[in-house]
């Protein structure tokens, strides 16, 4: 009897953590799903007010119509495309070498101003991009940088989140691993890349996520001014604000076909995120 009622309270339990495990996962969607129903509504039914969740009449003109205007552009659409592509994947990677390389000597080393250093990282983290906007284009215009891919490659290099996460993670993988490595005759580099890498995978292909989605929905707008550098989330915003609520339906198109990437590059490292989240570090 006592095993019966202990199974009924487990099952119990399991069947409430999934209702609550549910609901909340089902709150995150809501935005995704409603930008996707944004996108198969008629124009008529964008602007019913209260607005509707749900579409009555789903059609797929808005998409119709969005690849009609890009298929009229003075530049190929498949070079914006190209260009997106181009920056967000090897600005990520680039800032992924490169916060992994600044965090190992914060993660693991001593030299005076350290600690100092790594605050200012961290009171970094308390500001949007756009507050260094205008110092970020004078270092550009002084560097000749403007209406060319560096532009675009460069700045996300030093975005601070990644330095934070990779020394976070870092720090944790104990001293008595890399004085192993040492005495086996490994350089500094070689501990990095191929122990200390290795060992925080998760932390960087989570990185990975963060950085590419930011990256990939940035315009440029301010440093690029010729065409044939543009990237897609300029383009499409150019597309869709010139006839403001005639367009309103390709701008919810538009907003749809830039979440496909980053979705993609999530999904594909889904697990590894949730290994992040529960990460404790590697243990004596």
């Amino acid at each position: 009897m006592g095993k019966k009622n202990k199974l009924n309270r487990s099952t119990a339990g399991d069947v409430c953590i999934f209702i609550v495990l549910a609901l909340f996962g089902s709150f995150m969607a809501l935005p995704l799903v409603y930008a996707i129903v944004q996108a198969l509504k008629p124009l008529e039914e964008i602007f019913i007010f209260p607005p509707r969740f749900f579409v009555r009449r789903p059609t797929l003109e808005n998409f119709g119509t969005l690849f009609q205007l890009t298929g009229n552009l003075w530049v190929p659409f498949s070079r914006y495309v190209f260009n997106s592509l181009f920056v967000s994947v090897v600005s990520t990677i680039g800032h992924v070498i490169f916060a992994s390389m600044a965090a190992y000597p914060l993660a693991k080393y001593n030299f005076p101003g350290k600690n100092f250093i790594f605050n200012i990282v961290v009171m970094s983290l308390l500001f949007t991009p756009e507050v260094t906007e205008i110092p970020r284009y004078m270092v550009l215009a002084k560097t000749g940088m403007i209406n060319s891919y560096w532009a675009l490659l460069l700045p996300p290099l030093a975005m601070p989140l990644g330095l934070y996460l990779m020394r976070q993670f870092m720090s944790q993988i104990p001293d008595s691993v890399l004085e192993a490595a040492k005495i086996d005759g490994a350089s500094i580099h070689q501990t990095l890349w191929r122990i200390v890498m290795p060992a925080v995978k998760p932390a960087w292909l989570t990185l990975i996520i963060f950085a590419f989605q930011s990256i990939w929905n940035r315009t440029g707008m301010a440093y690029i001014y010729v065409e044939q550098y543009k990237v897609l989330p300029t383009i499409l915003r150019q597309l869709t604000q010139s006839s403001n609520i005639a367009r309103a339906g390709v701008a919810a198109a538009s907003t749809v076909l830039l979440m496909i990437p980053p979705i993609i590059i999530f999904v594909i490292t889904q697990s590894n995120v949730i290994e992040t989240m529960s990460y404790s570090g590697m243990k004596d």
